[in-house]
């Protein structure tokens, strides 16, 4: 284990692609087969497409099927486009219909058209109507390859059954029981069948009270609760609570791992991507971060009005201006800090809209302990800097920033709750969004103190 885990991918691709120009293919077979699928598709996603297909034909069927599901999706279309009817067929059927699914949402139309053509009548059924569910919901990440056990079965017929079927399923641990209109009934896992009597029947031992979601349950929903239950499987259902297939923890886990993407990328004011990195182009690029920056661009010239308002009383007071940095820069930091924690609970199901007003009142006491030291920490700071600077000076910077960072810690809180209360994803209102109002509304405050403790005239 430790040898795979300290694998150099680079020179590993060196010696592959040395053996293949020497035509050693033997040598690349044995080196792929001691290597997991995972680890044998990141090096030929780096590998030139040229020698993509000699390389691929040199796996097992199996091996070649698990690697292809983990492979990116232009290596994927290069690799379908050299295979033969036959080949592809091959692949077919040796991925799990869920992996088959993920790879045509991927693939352009003409590709997808020959992945059909290759199927089989009832593979093709199955994907249309896994492509037919709404593209969050359960129903679109789940499979149809699942066990199923008749309850008047006993656990030796029932381990029969599984040896018989479960070659093809893509978990045979957990089974469930249906009846002959596929109502969920309960379930069963291995390890009851095999520590149960082989003469026991299936309804002595199955589990009967079956947690299950619906196939228009929110994917993001799913993920949460295999973490909620440590499952490792999920049962779906319909409207008739009919099982019509199963969610299983490494679709889950690629949720987690999209949802977080996207969250992370709409709270870094960029519109969310499908494609890697690397893989997306400059311009794609541009388009998913230019509306944003030009959104926070024009929304700034509110401050800038606010601004050019108090002309007066930054040309008067030399150090206002100075110090204009310093408090809109914290109050954006504090109003960041609150609206990614509440961001983060909403995801997680920690906290819902009802909880508002135990939040209000949380973040406005630690908005209130963070702003009296920052405060107290400011005032001394100010006293060294600029000693011949007014008490009021002081004063009006000191309280302008106590009462920014209360303001903020309120904000940070409150939009995200908003935004998921009308329907919005909670990310949208992250640091950069929050930041631009706070900023406004701190210099409001500044300025305000300003002309009132200060008595300078507003233009």
């Amino acid at each position: 284990m430790d040898e795979i885990l300290n694998i150099d991918f680079e020179k590993l691709q060196s010696d592959i692609l040395e053996l293949l120009a020497n035509k050693k293919y033997s040598a690349i077979r044995n080196i792929f087969l001691e290597m997991n699928p995972a680890d044998i598709a990141e090096i030929m996603n780096e590998l030139p497409l040229s020698n993509l297909p000699v390389l691929y034909r040199l796996l097992p069927k199996e091996l070649a099927a698990d690697t292809f599901v983990e492979m990116d999706s232009d290596v994927q279309t290069h690799l379908i486009s050299s295979f033969s009817d036959t080949e592809l067929h091959d692949i077919l059927d040796e991925i799990y219909l869920d992996d088959t699914v993920d790879i045509i949402e991927e693939m352009p139309a003409n590709v997808v058209k020959r992945i059909l053509a290759n199927s089989d009548a009832d593979t093709r059924a199955m994907i249309n109507k896994i492509l037919q569910y709404p593209e969050d919901s359960a129903g679109s990440i789940m499979t149809v390859e699942y066990v199923s056990l008749r309850k008047n079965m006993t656990v030796d017929e029932a381990i029969n059954r599984i040896r018989r079927t479960g070659i093809d399923k893509e978990t045979i641990y957990t089974c469930y029981v249906t009846d002959y209109h596929r109502t969920l009934l309960g379930v069963v896992t291995a390890k009851d069948l095999l520590l149960s009597e082989s003469d026991k029947l299936i309804e002595d031992i199955m589990e009967t009270n079956v947690i299950s979601v619906h196939t228009h349950t929110d994917k993001e929903d799913v993920a949460q609760m295999f973490s909620r239950y440590d499952f490792m499987v999920i049962p779906v259902v319909d409207d008739e609570d009919r099982l019509v297939g199963i969610v299983t923890v490494d679709d889950a886990i690629d949720v987690i791992e999209e949802e977080a993407t996207e969250d992370i990328e709409k709270m870094a004011a960029i519109n969310p991507s499908d494609k890697p990195y690397l893989q997306a182009s400059v311009w794609e690029t541009f388009l998913h971060r230019i509306p944003w920056l030009l959104l926070l661009m024009i929304s700034a010239i509110f401050t800038s009005i606010i601004i050019t308002g108090f002309e007066d009383a930054l040309s008067s007071t030399i150090i206002l201006s100075a110090c204009m940095p310093m408090l809109m820069d914290t109050g954006g930091n504090c109003g960041g800090q609150a609206s990614v924690t509440i961001i983060r609970a909403l995801s997680l199901g920690d906290v819902v809209f009802k909880d508002i007003f135990k939040i209000i009142w949380k973040e406005l006491r630690v908005g209130v302990l963070c702003g009296i030291v920052l405060a107290v920490v400011n005032f001394i700071k100010m006293m060294i800097q600029y000693p011949d600077a007014g008490f009021s000076v002081k004063i009006v910077v000191s309280l302008s920033l106590f009462l920014a960072i209360v303001v903020a810690k309120l904000i940070g809180c409150v939009l995200p709750l908003l935004a998921d209360k009308i329907g919005f994803d909670p990310a949208v209102m992250s640091s950069p969004f929050i930041t631009t109002i706070v900023d406004a509304l701190s210099l409001l405050i500044y300025f305000a103190l300003a002309v009132v403790i200060m008595h300078i005239p507003v233009t």
